[in-house]
């Protein structure tokens, strides 16, 4: 058995992952600061049954003495982030990780950091592998990308033990409310409008292959990898999917897309493979399938 902390432990992914972590045995603290950035009970929701610590990451003291490791996933999700909510990105993203870094340094304790595939922006060649240069297009991608930064500075000079992850586009059950596959599921359960913002194609990813991908990572991972699914598909083929799964049309509503809004994504996965032997293993349909059967049983519950 060891001893972990995961921060984001209420979130989407950081809850997957925590129950996960628990179900195989492990001790496991999490931390989350509950903001309101997204559906409270949702939160509470993916936060039962497991040990939650409220803390600002940002401001309030770490001691990590005593952990095998730092699972570090909680930030200030989503590339609209230009404008007044900026501030919001720099502290929960950039400062609260800088303050993770250097007390898991002086702590002696190992972290796998979340980052994500908005580092890449309009990425120069697809598939991208990790090598390809950084161009973020949106704050939040600059964001992720001075992290990275920062745990790499912190690794050269007081010794930080750290691994970097570049989540690519998860989805599935308990996904944030502001993301394009639970929109799209609630819309089709509650039989109402979906605006779409442009039609983007992904590298998506089911959240139980990106936990097995995290898990592994803390175990035996060096460096950066890319954690990305086997299938990109375009949002229109994504509705088209959902529909089939609901036996209904959505009413579909168009917009340009939003500003930071990276038009593809699409994962070169060479480099974890090789090192650690992941793959994503559960096909689109039945990721597809196990979101809508959540978000309509949600919608049935209320």
């Amino acid at each position: 058995m060891k001893r972990y902390v995961v921060t984001g432990a209420a979130g989407f992914i950081g809850s997957h992952l925590a129950h996960a972590l628990v179900a195989r045995g492990h001790d496991v603290l999490g931390i989350d600061s509950f903001t309101d950035y997204y559906d409270t009970a949702l939160k509470e929701e993916n936060a039962s049954g497991l040990d939650i610590a409220r803390l600002d990451l940002a401001r309030d003291d770490l001691d990590l003495k005593g952990y095998d490791g730092v699972f570090h996933l909680a930030g200030q999700p989503g590339v609209r982030s230009f404008g007044d909510v900026f501030e919001l990105y720099l502290t929960r993203n950039v400062l609260a990780s800088q303050r993770l870094f250097e007390a898991a340094a002086r702590d002696g304790v190992r972290v796998v950091f979340s980052s994500s595939s908005s580092i890449y922006g309009e990425a120069e060649a697809y598939p991208t592998s990790e090598d390809t240069p950084p161009r973020p297009i949106s704050p939040y991608g600059i964001t992720k990308l001075a992290a990275e930064q920062l745990a790499r500075a912190t690794a050269a000079s007081f010794g930080l033990d750290v691994v970097v992850l570049r989540y690519f586009n998860a989805y599935g059950p308990r996904q944030r409310p502001d993301m394009a596959f639970t929109r799209i599921a609630l819309a089709l359960a509650e039989d109402r409008l979906f605006d779409l913002f442009g039609d983007a194609s992904r590298s998506f990813t089911y959240v139980g292959d990106v936990v097995d991908a995290t898990i592994e990572a803390m175990v035996r991972g060096e460096g950066i990898y890319n954690v990305g699914g086997g299938t990109e598909v375009s949002m229109r083929e994504v509705i088209a999917a959902f529909e089939r799964l609901a036996g209904r049309e959505l009413d579909v509503r168009d917009h340009p897309a939003a500003a930071g809004d990276q038009r593809r994504t699409k994962a070169d996965t060479t480099r974890i493979r090789r090192a650690l032997g992941w793959e994503p293993t559960t096909s689109f349909e039945d990721g597809l399938r196990a979101q809508w059967e959540w978000a309509a049983a949600r919608v049935a519950a209320r």
